[in-house]
């Protein structure tokens, strides 16, 4: 049996561009183009993506993520290649979880298993979580403790895009509490918190 090669790189923007608007994603993550960041390359395309929102492009209280795919045929010395992929993440937390040491690394370790179970190939990553947890005082007091975490990443992809926008649906899924497989499962929301 041969051994079976991962889909090629786009031969143009228009081309990988094409393939986002064609992909589709499990029924409990909404994504939807959105205008893309001015300045940044000179070929862009965004899309967001919310966990479970109504359909009137609401932000999600479960988890809501942004992607852009950048090209520059110029290939700047940071990206070391023409594509880069810019991507960010975040959902509410019980103010337990908030807590865990460990948090950080295990978002940014669900970006990049997520990548490598697709086989998607990058290089030049590089990237931030952060976890915030807040107390509401006087007329915010009701609202309770929160907690959130937030993953902004960045790397160069290999191959075709596509693997590459799954695992970053796939992170804003995990973020949001629904692994791999869970879909059409209830979520047990009323104690996460919306406030970050």
């Amino acid at each position: 049996m041969a051994e079976q090669r991962p889909p090629a790189a786009p031969s143009s923007f228009e081309e990988a561009a094409e393939a986002l608007r064609a992909m589709e994603f499990r029924d409990d993550l909404l994504v939807r183009e959105i205008a893309a960041p001015n300045g940044l390359a000179p070929h862009t395309i965004a899309v967001a993506g919310d966990v479970r929102s109504d359909a009137d492009g609401v932000e999600s209280p479960y988890g809501t993520g942004r992607l852009v795919l950048m090209h520059d045929p110029d290939e700047p010395a940071p990206w070391n290649g023409p594509w880069r992929i810019v991507c960010f993440a975040q959902a509410p937390l019980e103010p337990e979880i908030g807590t865990d040491p460990l948090l950080a690394d295990v978002a940014w370790a669900w970006l990049t298993d997520a990548l490598k179970s697709r086989r998607a190939g990058f290089h030049s990553a590089s990237g931030t979580a952060t976890k915030t947890l807040s107390k509401g005082f006087g007329s915010l007091a009701t609202e309770g403790d929160g907690a959130q975490i937030e993953l902004r990443a960045s790397w160069s992809p290999e191959g075709a895009i596509g693997p590459h926008v799954e695992a970053w649906a796939e992170l804003v899924c995990m973020l949001a509490g629904l692994p791999p497989g869970s879909e059409g499962i209830a979520m047990l929301g009323s104690r996460r918190s919306t406030r970050g």
